[in-house]
């Protein structure tokens, strides 16, 4: 009990909360960078397989928030006491990649991989940049967490970057079409998850808003809170795929025009 105490303890290690284009935050972004650039330095050199590197980076993003979860769920102050953050169950739409990266590491090539693929390139990749870039209040006092939550969504980016450099998804309107089915999936699960938790009046006490698209909890992201006070619950989640959609479009018309600035011919 005592070496489980003092795990627990060095997993919640404090550090100085890091601000935005700090030390901290510009380290991260360049080790995005070197990640990206590494991967596609493995394609160069024929190994691993781009289902192995999926697979790879999906355990190690699926281990950190599983420590994430225990470190959320202990506190310390008068002895060891659990209690579980509803708030962080892992099925936001950053969490996504970890399960999408898992199926497309093992299923085997064909349609619904290549779907899962279209989405890790462009949605996912979009997520990633909005919070490397700005994390916001991402950031707080510990360490791991802040390690845990840069390594999570840089390699969203990573991800994308090498997958559209080894030509695996290609730069073309049915990988976005087949993206935004999967999105619209993700959606549909998250959208699911908040009624039974509503349903089950876990509400009453936690706070469970997967997406932040619960009708049932107040607005908080930006832009989209004016959205769910002006609109029916439908609608807006229409437009909140719709939203997004248009990003992941942006994501590929800058894939193609690297492509394009490159020279790089892609295979049909």
């Amino acid at each position: 009990m005592i070496f489980f105490e003092k795990i627990l303890r060095i997993l919640d290690t404090q550090m100085t909360r890091p601000t935005l284009f700090g030390w901290f935050h510009l380290m991260w972004i360049a080790l995005v960078i070197l990640g990206s650039l590494g991967l596609c330095w493995l394609h160069k050199k024929k190994a691993p397989s781009v289902p192995g590197v999926l697979l790879a980076v999906s355990v190690l993003v699926a281990v950190l928030e599983i420590y994430k979860q225990i470190n959320y769920s202990f506190s310390y102050s008068d002895g060891i006491k659990f209690d579980y953050q509803w708030y962080a169950f892992p099925f936001q739409f950053c969490s996504t990649p970890m399960y999408i990266g898992l199926l497309a590491g093992i299923i085997r090539k064909g349609k619904l991989h290549d779907a899962l693929c279209a989405y890790l390139a462009t949605f996912s990749v979009f997520a990633g940049v909005c919070v490397t870039v700005y994390p916001g209040d991402v950031f707080i006092g510990t360490v791991g967490i802040n390690i845990q939550t840069m390594i999570c969504h840089g390699s969203m980016i990573c991800m994308g970057v090498y997958l559209f450099y080894s030509g695996h998804v290609k730069v073309r309107m049915k990988t976005l079409l087949q993206a935004t089915a999967v999105f619209a999936v993700c959606v549909a699960l998250a959208a699911l998850m908040n009624e039974i938790a509503y349903a089950s009046g876990l509400l009453e006490r936690e706070v469970f808003n997967m997406f932040f698209i619960s009708p049932h909890c107040a607005p908080s992201l930006p832009v989209y809170s004016a959205v769910q006070n002006a609109l029916a619950f439908p609608w807006c989640l229409a437009v909140y795929i719709l939203a997004f959609t248009v990003a992941a479009a942006w994501i590929l018309l800058i894939a193609a025009g690297v492509r394009k600035l490159s020279g790089k011919k892609q295979r049909v």
